[in-house]
């Protein structure tokens, strides 16, 4: 204290300045400029040597602040974990609601509400414990009470919910107010996915009679305990329907890992893909999702926007029916078919490039699938067929072959939904099919006419259809023979004992290496028998504006999972020193 009283007190000769002034001022017109151009190059030159030291010592972090508006297509009507059918609702109820484990961007599984987890050795028993420090948005604390009352929802059959298939045959147990106990009849490794459904806060929705659970306000004013909260219902601009036209998301600060940075979601809702398209051309809105490929030209993507893609997980195949068409029973047929399928061709023409080709069940950008060399060679695929004894007809140019007395011939009826790009793929497959002698016809339905009375009852030859496999990847209902028939989804009838017991088994290990090392195996002994040709995945689209950082766009599923990791989204940042992380 002393020292700096005394620098305070001290006498400072500057007579020394007064010498340089005099000397400045005796230069000579030419002098000065250089003289005080050399200060300006010293001035700078020490302001850029101490940016680059700061460079080195600091870092910019994320910080709260900024903000989104998103356009997504439809309306709410159940924002709510139990009841949640639409893209729309699926969305709102990722950023609004939290489950016991949440998924990652890559694809992993990591505690949410719960702050650990414990499977019992035989894959029957998985033991939850809550975190201490879990709240709703409504300040109340969440419970196993809450738990139990939203599995026991999903298990009503009154309520209707759609993951009800998920808890078929599962008990619960509540052993305290922070731990619980699910137990299975059988091991079901992709059981753990399920969840991640989102906590109903009891409180709110208990005394509520089956009746009244779907109409209840708390379906579009949702209260739940994940990373976003509605900001306030009370302005909420809302339609003839007391629906809201819009929602305004503000982050939970007690949301479990941590707080979000985006300070504010706006959430736009459009009736159709044009009006969605429109406003984003307009500026209204940033952020757009799940865009047809065939429209992503009708889009004027801004300077600042990103467009962001990632493989879906669904499989658009042409299934046999073999027990149906006689033609499609001949090996050779069906292997020749899947020879002259050009792939690439589809995914250029008719996603304009937003997919994967793919060459067996397993969707691209699952399992960390090595690329497949591509297949397609037509006269490759000719030779196979002539060598089982086909020969094209003189007159018709169709290939035709003895069988018995009588002569088959190559002719495929195939059906499809009247869709855009199921036509579209479809006309490719005639004409690519066409080039090795085949006939084909194809017919288009409706989707509930191709659903009752072309599906469900397995009346086709070959169909062009997709889908959706899923985060878990349970290929078991797709592919096992006890899936043959209705409600089976077991489209093509395929039967083969060493696949059923390598997804029987895959099922049961909770092992990952293990399970995926049975998947591999199985998509390769499908691949022998050629029950179908699998064509493409499609991609997910996401545009957003390129002031969104932390956005890592992973496996998507469905498009809600574009949300994952939505807390670790920043826009605004903090220079500090690096000492100070």
């Amino acid at each position: 204290m002393e020292k700096i009283k005394q620098i305070i007190n001290r006498k400072w000769d500057f007579s020394s300045f007064e010498k340089i002034s005099n000397i400045i001022s005796n230069f000579s017109i030419s002098q000065k400029v250089l003289f005080y151009a050399l200060c300006l190059i010293l001035v700078l030159s020490t302001l850029t040597m101490v940016d680059d030291i700061n460079d080195l010592v600091s870092v910019n972090v994320p910080t709260n602040g900024g903000y989104v508006k998103e356009g997504i297509i439809g309306s709410p009507r159940f924002i709510n974990p139990v009841l949640a059918v639409s893209d729309v609702d699926h969305d709102l109820t990722a950023l609004i609601y939290s489950g016991l484990v949440r998924s990652a961007s890559d694809n992993s599984l990591v505690p949410d509400l719960a702050k650990e987890y414990k499977i019992s050795d035989d894959g029957l028993t998985y033991t939850f414990t809550l975190r201490d420090d879990i709240y709703f948005q409504d300040g109340k604390k969440v419970t196993a009470d809450d738990v139990e009352f939203t599995i026991n929802k999903i298990q009503d059959s009154t309520i209707k919910s759609p993951r009800r298939p998920s808890f078929y045959d599962v008990k619960f147990e509540k052993i305290s107010d922070k731990e619980i106990v699910f137990t299975l009849k059988k091991p079901y490794s992709p059981f753990l996915e399920n969840l991640t459904v989102g906590i109903l806060p009891k409180h709110l929705w208990n005394n509520l009679s089956a009746d009244e659970f779907p109409l209840s306000q708390y379906n579009v004013e949702p209260i739940g305990s994940g990373p976003y909260k509605i900001s306030d219902m009370k302005t909420l601009q809302k339609n003839m329907l007391l629906i809201p036209t819009y929602y305004e998301l503000t982050p939970f600060n007690k949301y479990i890992p941590e707080k979000a940075f985006i300070d504010k979601i706006i959430i736009n809702f459009y009736k159709d893909e044009t009006t969605l398209i429109d406003a984003y051309n307009n500026g209204d809105i940033e952020s757009i999702n799940s865009i047809s490929p065939n429209k992503m030209s009708d889009i004027n993507k801004q300077k600042w926007a990103k467009v962001l893609t990632s493989p879906l997980p669904r499989d658009f195949i042409v299934f046999f029916n073999q027990s149906q068409s006689a033609v499609l029973a001949y090996k050779e047929v069906r292997q020749a078919l899947n020879m002259a399928t050009n792939r690439q061709q589809i995914v250029d023409e008719v996603l304009g490039g937003y997919g994967k080709p793919i060459y067996g069940p397993i969707p691209a950008g699952l399992m960390n699938a090595k690329e497949t060399v591509d297949i397609y060679n037509t006269e490759e695929a000719e030779k196979v067929l002539t060598k089982a004894g086909w020969a094209r007809n003189k007159d018709t140019g169709i290939m035709e072959k003895k069988s018995g007395k009588k002569m088959v011939s190559l002719d495929i009826s195939m059906a499809t939904l009247n869709s855009l790009d199921l036509q579209k793929t479809a006309g490719i497959l005639k004409e690519n099919w066409e080039k090795i002698g085949a006939r084909v016809d194809i017919k288009e339905f409706e989707f509930g006419d191709l659903q009752q009375n072309i599906i469900r009852p397995r009346k086709f030859d070959a169909l062009l259809y997709g889908i959706v496999i899923g985060r878990d990847m349970d290929f078991f209902a797709f592919w096992h023979s006890s899936q043959r028939n209705d409600p089976g989804l077991n489209i093509s009838m395929y039967a083969n004992s060493k696949v059923d017991k390598l997804l029987e088994d895959a099922r049961k290990t909770l092992d990952v290496s293990v399970r995926m090392s049975k998947y591999a195996s199985f998509e390769e002994e499908l691949k022998k028998d050629t029950p179908a040709i699998f064509l493409y995945s499609p991609e997910f689209i996401y545009i957003v504006p390129g002031k969104i950082k932390g956005l890592e766009l992973g496996t998507v599923t469905l498009p809600y999972e574009r949300f994952l990791d939505v807390n670790d989204w920043y826009i605004d940042t903090n220079n500090i020193w690096k000492i100070f992380e």
